[in-house]
């Protein structure tokens, strides 16, 4: 009938709703819903109604909060896109039959009225689009509430929730009987629920599930979601090819997929009437009805999922609702409202649940970074796990439950099964380097040339999709931290990650049995964004030594001055008593993971980049020498397999040059740099704690005795601060300026003044080579850095003794190559020193030095020796490349070291002009 302005009092009590407490409306299936007050925010999913694939859109989807509260001008919108007029059909309605069938909530009744059963029944039949009265077109007619209503009209309902209960199970037990016809068929779609979120040119998706798709709720608008061809034709009840799981994007056309799309419009169109009507519909009577509603309709969508109104669907099958998820289209709340109504019933949320988690992690596992597609699964499984009752993250809970979270490992390649068979795995695998994804070489870098300009725009847009992806793994693995009762198993995962892949710290490892450099990468990302907020007075520096340490050091590791025999008589003795450790906590416990992590990740693929320069340059030499000698092979008998040779080094090198300009991308991103190098800045702040409690007010020289703690930490504690270091000097030296900085200063000159804290000479000569690398001469663009170490007030006493005794030290290291180790070694300290004599603040100490020290030279068995040595390397140099770069070094380092004493003795001759003593070794 048409709307009332002012309705008659009508007895309230007769609504069955409670308008004092919010009832929970009951499950068909035995768990209790918790109805929530219905928002007038809700609605379909920004996102689906946001088809801009633009980089900016595809942030903010991924950072969309799952909270119930949403922008009000977003929300107007979404539904601005989406083809709405309140349930009626505006195709083939004149304008009388509109008028005539207009609802109550079309002309909204002033404040304060009360809603009459007959505006309530109304509502119901609208949201449901049924009618137990006449057929009519865009309803569903529904006979056994019809023959009731007519038999005994008091008898037929008690309460709106029974009600609401009888109609769902009559519309879907028309869908389960009828085998030919689609109850839903002639329904027009007032809401978009499977509408395609993501639009691009390439992939549609098309949805046929009876004879006139254009007029059912099961057609899907034109979407994109990737590469390839995503459909599901088939008629009603027929089995489609997503059986396969071949596109997980693709929705399954089958009797329950009907259902769904059924419930999740009634769900999306209280919404609608929300927005239309929000004063009406805050009535305390209304918005339990609505709830209600809501309620029911996800009740009765988890017995579709169940399989309970149908046939049982198996836990392997892929959830139908997958890819609606994917898709970003389901109405905002209900996956929130399906996990409310089903968690606390353990077995129907294993069944519901358990596949969905499955389908994401199947369709994670198949998507790449060539296209946008990667980022839904993520967000998906996000959005699951950030879903919480009180301090409960049930799907936490159920992904941590999970039989592959953290699958034994059955073979040596522990970090690569890891990475395949554990449940995160697939989603931590994204990765733009070649070698872990080629997808991503033939897309973006299979042009017939690559051109810097072309490279940095590639590289800003992967690394804009790392960034998207990376967050998400954040997210959810915070969440999993977050939740009481999963957080031991979060931590489980992060230590199992550490421990499977310590062999990627060896110098030769077997790729196949670690984890690849993108998935380390990703997961170095997320825990250093987990340990962003810990304080370093909250970690404890002697974890690594706790009987409860998470992290399994090899036995033979170095130390970084203790021997093995030293750690083992210092740990028994702190065994001897366990009570003096605590229980560690999580930020200690979270620090050291992430100080592992950069060990196992950041440094190796440092490695491997370098490694691949080189064999660039290597080929590059010989392409060009091939060439450049052509005219002496051409004619002769071996033409034929230097021609050869040259198209496989060509192709070889072309190869090459494409895996580095993913590494660019992967390895050479700024803000991924600077998170590491301020992440190296806080081990660097915890090692100078240990060496003086008084820091950062040191004093130098440092006690003579050595900390045990400090003289037993892994080698690789500071060995990989120097090579990082070394890295970003080199490649990405702009890094290199963050607050850390001053911090890396002091480490540096702390190290190289206080020698005897470090065991092993060639970690001294890695920092020495890093103040070499720095000097202005050798990398310009790190100028400032080198005058903050020569400017350091701890550096201008102690630097240049120290780096004296060290030139004449290293003639003795201990080691087989010492005698050319020596040459590169001294070289670094003489271009060091020459820059240092140029500092005013120096000179006393240079000074100082030559009255305390009578500098011997035994330069005639050195002259006499490199004549000879040039004359043989000159003789090999056309049969190996790296005798000629051994020629090359001697050669620099003579003109260095000549160079360096003639600038020396310009004002101090007397040390120089003594006779020599031929017991004295060789300095140079």
């Amino acid at each position: 009938g048409p709307p009332v302005a002012a309705p008659a009092p009508g007895p309230s009590h007769n609504l069955g709703l409670n308008v004092h407490s919010m009832t929970p409306a009951t499950s068909p299936i035995g768990a209790s819903g918790v109805a929530h007050r219905s928002q007038s925010s809700e609605g379909v999913s920004s996102l689906s109604s946001s088809p801009s694939n633009s980089l900016e859109t595809q942030s903010q989807s991924l950072s969309r909060s799952q909270s119930m509260d949403i922008d009000s001008v977003s929300c107007e919108k979404s539904m601005s896109q989406v083809d709405v007029d309140s349930g009626i059909e505006n195709m083939e309605v004149d304008e009388n039959d509109r008028r005539e069938k207009r609802s109550l909530t079309d002309k909204e009744p002033p404040s304060g009225s009360e809603v009459s059963e007959e505006q309530a029944l109304q509502l119901v039949s609208k949201i449901f689009r049924v009618s137990w009265k006449d057929r009519d077109r865009d309803v569903i007619f529904l006979t056994s509430l019809c023959v009731q209503f007519k038999q005994n009209p008091k008898e037929v309902y008690s309460d709106f929730k029974d009600l609401i209960g009888q109609i769902l199970m009559e519309v879907l037990m028309m869908s389960t009987q009828s085998r030919d016809e689609n109850p839903f068929a002639s329904l027009t779609a007032t809401s978009q629920p499977i509408a395609a979120a993501a639009r691009s040119p390439d992939r549609n998706l098309v949805l046929n599930t009876g004879s006139n798709p254009g007029t059912s709720p099961m057609f899907c608008s034109v979407g994109s979601f990737g590469s390839g061809s995503l459909s599901s034709v088939g008629g009603s009840g027929s089995t489609s090819v997503s059986d396969s799981c071949s596109d997980h994007f693709t929705i399954e056309t089958c009797k329950e997929t009907e259902m769904l799309n059924y419930l999740i419009e009634c769900f999306d169109r209280v919404g609608i009437e929300e927005r239309k009507a929000p004063k009406m519909c805050s009535q305390p009577a209304v918005s339990q009805l609505l709830s209600n509603i809501r309620s029911q309709c996800i009740s009765h969508a988890a017995l579709v999922l169940h399989g309970s109104l149908t046939q049982p669907r198996l836990l392997q099958q892929q959830s139908l609702l997958v890819p609606y998820m994917l898709c970003r289209n389901l109405p905002f709340g209900f996956i929130q409202e399906l996990v409310r109504t089903t968690y606390q019933d353990e077995e129907v949320f294993k069944q519901i649940f358990i596949p969905i988690l499955q389908g994401l992690a199947l369709a994670s596992k198949e998507c790449s970074l060539d296209s946008d597609n990667f980022k839904y699964p993520l967000m998906a499984l996000g959005e699951l796990c950030e879903i919480k009752f009180g301090k409960t993250h049930p799907m936490c809970s159920l992904v941590v439950s999970l039989p592959l979270w953290l699958p034994k490992s059955l073979s040596p390649g522990a970090g690569r099964e890891l990475q395949r068979l554990s449940y995160l795995g697939a989603f931590f695998s994204l990765s733009v380097f070649a070698e872990d994804d080629t997808k991503v070489v033939e897309k973006y870098f299979s042009g017939p040339a690559i051109t810097l300009e072309n490279n940095r725009v590639v590289s800003q847009s992967l690394q804009h999709y790392l960034e998207l992806a990376r967050l998400e793994l954040f997210k959810i693995l915070h969440n999993i931290l977050l939740n009481g009762e999963t957080r031991e198993a979060a931590l489980s995962y992060m230590a199992a990650v550490v421990n499977a892949n310590m062999k990627k710290a060896q110098m030769q490892t077997d790729d196949r049995l670690v984890s690849t450099d993108g998935f380390m990468l990703n997961f170095l990302w997320v825990l250093q964004q987990l340990s962003t907020k810990i304080k370093l007075e909250t970690v404890d520096p002697t974890y690594i030594f706790h009987p409860r340490c998470r992290i399994i050091l090899p036995t033979d590791e170095t130390r970084v001055k203790a021997t093995m025999e030293d750690v083992t008589d210092w740990m028994a003795e702190l065994y001897r008593d366990p009570s003096q450790f605590s229980e560690p906590k999580f930020p200690t416990e979270c620090f050291f993971l992430t100080l592992h992590a950069h060990h196992l990740s950041i440094l190796p693929s440092c490695r491997r980049y370098i490694r691949r320069l080189r064999a660039i340059r290597e080929l590059n030499r010989t392409v060009e020498d091939l060439k450049n000698n052509e005219s002496q092979w051409k004619d002769s008998p071996l033409a034929t397999r230097h021609r050869e040779m040259l198209k496989r080094c060509k192709t070889q090198l072309k190869k090459l040059v494409r895996c580095k300009a993913c590494a660019d991308a992967g390895l050479l991103d700024e803000n991924f740099l600077r998170r590491c190098l301020n992440f190296y800045g806080m081990v660097i702040q915890l090692m100078l704690r240990i060496l003086d409690p008084a820091y950062p007010n040191m004093k130098l020289p440092l006690n003579l005795d050595v900390p045990k703690v400090f003289a037993a930490l892994p080698e690789f504690y500071v060995e990989d601060v120097a090579e990082f270091l070394f890295f970003i000097v080199q490649y990405a030296p702009q890094v290199l300026y963050e607050p850390c900085t001053q911090d890396i200063v002091m480490f540096l000159v702390v190290m190289l003044c206080n020698q005897n804290y470090i065991r092993n000479p060639y970690l001294i000569a890695k920092l020495v080579e890093v103040m070499f690398m720095t000097n202005p001469a050798v990398q310009p663009r790190t100028q400032k850095f080198f005058e903050m170490i020569e400017n350091h007030p701890l550096s201008t006493k102690l630097l240049v003794p120290s780096l004296m005794k060290f030139y004449t030290d290293v003639e003795h290291t201990g080691a087989t190559s010492e005698f050319y180790d020596k040459f590169t070694i001294r070289y670094h300290i003489s271009t060091i020193f020459k820059s240092l004599w140029q500092n005013i603040a120096h000179h006393g100490t240079f000074m100082e030095e030559f009255n305390l020290l009578t500098l011997h030279l035994k330069c005639k068995d050195y002259w006499n020796e490199g004549p000879r040595l040039i004359d043989q390397q000159q003789a090999r140099q056309s049969q190996l490349a790296q005798d000629e770069r051994v020629s090359r070094s001697y050669l620099a380092l003579a003109t260095e070291t000549v160079d360096m004493f003639h600038i020396l003795t310009k004002q101090v001759q007397k040390p120089f002009l003594r006779p020599c003593c031929p017991s004295v070794h060789v300095l140079i």
